[in-house]
């Protein structure tokens, strides 16, 4: 597979902040994924970064367990080559940021915590091309396996209304929907049990159909204006009107199951699509169909000042994905855990620059 068009070479000395970023927490990034990978190797993305160019750097990161600035640095430079990554569109790349919420929750039902997060019901299969019936539509990874066979599974209106009830497939129980919806968007939670126990949830599958974002349809109505949309502005508006929550959140098919997790490091975040816990400032979700997990990416994105150290100007690891996340430069940047975390994520929407750091043995001669 060769290397996409879409990448174009460039010195480090071409990324602006290279020299000032702190590479130490990104190589310790790196190298949970380079451990992981010795179990399950990661696919490679469409674009054309091969998974088995990354061997080299993967094991000097396991044989190296922290290396000081100038070392991590060191390190990036010899087995990376950056390449800008183009936009579909021709302009910037967008970035967005993430976040694992904090909630308090039940282990039971009780007259305060009503809302549930569902573990996955026994009848939701993958399909796919070869498995999914004609008729079917194409986008669902997820069915329903009925007595005279696959269909498309419940969506989120149904189950709120019962569709899966008394299956036991409830984890534990939160007060507020708005909260176990933002719980989804972000397919992970720390939970503050009121047994005194502390435990995260993480994903584990959805219904299937697309996701359709509620600032989204906010702004298409006429409620919020598209500029002013943040994960803050729509938890005020459902806050102000709470008889249309469900009316705004059901239009929103895609429904969540999760899977319970320990917290076995409070600094890291959960354990996402690539495996490894998700580290605050240094993971980065991309495109999985067109990115390889484990490629470290070098983001510049001089309106973001959220993560309050001036321009975002960071060394990132891809390590997660989602399904808002589609194109070549476009990103999700993990945040952190908890209500701060989730300030910092909810304001981030920023054009940005991309530049993947692509393994020195695929480049040579291949990029423009």
């Amino acid at each position: 597979m060769s290397l996409s068009s879409l990448f174009s070479e460039k010195t480090f000395g071409e990324l602006p902040g290279w020299d000032e970023d702190d590479h130490c927490v990104a190589y310790a990034a790196f190298r949970r994924s380079a451990f992981h990978v010795l179990t399950k190797p990661y696919r490679t993305g469409s674009l054309g970064v091969g998974f088995d160019a990354f061997a080299e750097a993967y094991r000097e990161a396991r044989a190296v367990p922290a290396p000081n600035r100038s070392e991590a640095r060191s390190f990036f430079e010899r087995h990376f080559v950056p390449a800008h990554v183009a936009a579909e569109t021709g302009g910037a790349g967008l970035v967005t940021g993430f976040y694992e919420p904090e909630a308090e929750a039940s282990p039971v039902r009780t007259d305060r915590f009503t809302v549930p997060l569902l573990s996955r019901p026994a009848d939701l299969v993958d399909v796919d091309d070869a498995s999914r019936p004609s008729g079917m539509d194409p986008y669902l990874a997820f069915a329903r396996q009925a007595s005279d066979g696959l269909a498309e599974y419940f969506d989120r209106a149904a189950i709120e209304r019962g569709a899966l009830d008394g299956q036991g497939l409830e984890i534990a129980w939160l007060a507020d929907k708005v909260d176990a919806f933002f719980i989804h968007v972000q397919g992970a939670a720390r939970l503050k049990l009121t047994d005194g126990r502390l435990c995260r949830v993480t994903y584990a599958a959805k219904s299937g159909q697309r996701f359709t974002g509620p600032g989204k349809i906010l702004s298409e109505i006429g409620e919020i204006p598209l500029a002013k949309v943040t994960m803050q502005s729509i938890r005020a508006w459902f806050k102000a009107h709470p008889d249309r929550v469900d009316e705004i959140l059901w239009q929103n098919r895609s429904y969540i199951f999760f899977r319970e997790a320990p917290v076995d490091d409070a600094g890291l975040g959960p354990i996402a699509a690539a495996k490894v816990p998700l580290t605050p400032g240094r993971s980065l979700a991309v495109d999985r169909l067109l990115h390889t997990f484990g490629t470290p990416f070098y983001i510049d994105a001089p309106t973001l000042a959220a993560f309050g150290d001036g321009p975002f100007r960071r060394l990132m690891i891809a390590q997660d994905t989602g399904s808002a996340i589609t194109g070549p430069a476009r990103g999700d940047l993990f945040a952190g855990s908890g209500d701060a975390a989730g300030e910092i994520a909810g304001v981030v929407r920023n054009a940005a620059d991309f530049y993947a750091l692509i393994p020195r043995q695929l480049v040579s001669g291949a990029l423009p």
